[in-house]
């Protein structure tokens, strides 16, 4: 029974582990943007340098199975890559909103991660971040289909001035990932995503449960017992260091590194004396949404690419995949990635 639950619950990755290639069976998705030249592509995807509203303009209604991406924060202190000022920021990203819901299938969806911040000079909190979620919703017409939570105990301290000088708040470790679906029923399957059961939850498997009520209310049947392969996990996606503490306690979490210190891109980075994307979110991220929210072959879509970290996982996942950047140079090292890909396949 063990070997059954460790062999059908989902192993997530620092880096997506490639399979060996194939060919998708349907056409290429750069056939979704012709006479629109490319950066590079594979055999699943595409990768683009351009504006990503010109670029999703291009695609047709409802072309898009999944939009998953992490677009630059509203953040007091400017960052390399970019970002928007807090009190611009719904308006800015409204065009990009836009182009997703048209290019989206009916039953697609889009997931995106948002990070929040404080009040410039003072200890509270900004809510540009929810005023985003209010007109995706109100405005653009999309559903909330669940919030979900990235959870990241390895995060440094900030703002230091009131975290680490004043001592009067504590640690931000959450970020926030949208789920959102143009209809109340999107394609989803969490069967895609189980996670290994917890030692209890085996040693009552094996044991019997007997049927009973809960003090809560709830009516535990005897199917409670059946081995379905694994847990279906939370809504709080728990990033931290590989082996951290306190993971088989919280078992029915997904525990995802962030440390992706050893991976191809930093070093091939490195070695090419390239610049490494400051602001890369863990491939495990991407990779259970696109497990959860597609099947082989659909198209998955990032506007917002960075070191693309999404098609590489989309291309492990054998999903054909798109990828814009407005950044050239992360575009030409985000190819990088896909080293390990080209060597399975020689």
């Amino acid at each position: 029974m063990e070997k059954l639950a460790r062999a059908s619950a989902v192993a997530f990755q620092e880096e997506p582990q490639y399979r060996a290639p194939a060919q998708p069976t349907t056409q290429h998705p750069s056939e979704l943007l012709p006479r629109t030249r490319l950066a590079y592509r594979t055999p699943y995807g595409a990768a683009y340098s351009g504006d990503s509203v010109d670029l999703l303009s291009k695609l047709k209604a409802k072309s898009v199975n999944l939009v998953v991406t992490s677009p630059p924060y509203a953040l007091h202190f400017k960052k390399a890559y970019g970002n928007v000022e807090k009190d611009e920021y719904v308006k800015w990203f409204e065009p990009f909103a836009e182009q997703i819901f048209r290019v989206l299938a009916d039953d697609g969806s889009f997931v995106l991660n948002i990070g929040g911040s404080y009040n410039a000079g003072r200890p509270t909190r900004s809510l540009y971040h929810f005023r985003l979620l209010l007109m995706l919703c109100d405005k653009i017409g999309f559903h909330l289909a669940q919030e979900c939570f990235w959870f990241n105990p390895a995060r440094l301290p900030s703002p230091a001035e009131w975290v680490t000088v004043r001592r009067i708040r504590v640690k931000d470790s959450v970020e926030y990932v949208w789920w959102f679906s143009k209809t109340e029923h999107p394609k989803a399957n969490n069967r895609n995503v189980l996670v290994e059961y917890s030692d209890d939850m085996k040693r009552l498997i094996a044991r019997g449960y007997r049927a009973k009520d809960r003090p809560s209310g709830y009516k535990i049947t005897h199917k409670f017992q059946r081995n379905l392969g694994g847990s279906i996990p939370a809504n709080v996606i728990q990033y931290g260091l590989p082996g951290i503490e306190g993971a088989e306690e919280a078992s029915n979490w997904l525990v995802r590194g962030n440390n992706e210190s050893n991976s191809i891109y930093i070093r091939r980075c490195a070695e090419m004396g390239q610049k490494v994307h400051p602001a890369r979110f863990p491939a495990a991220l991407p990779e259970f949404f696109i497990r959860l929210l597609s099947t082989e072959e659909d198209v998955v879509v990032d506007p917002f690419a960075g070191s693309n970290t999404t098609g590489s996982v989309a291309d492990g996942l054998r999903r054909r995949w798109l990828s814009f950047e407005l950044d050239p140079a992360y575009v030409e090292n985000s190819e990088l990635r896909f080293e390990e890909a080209a060597h399975s396949a020689g």
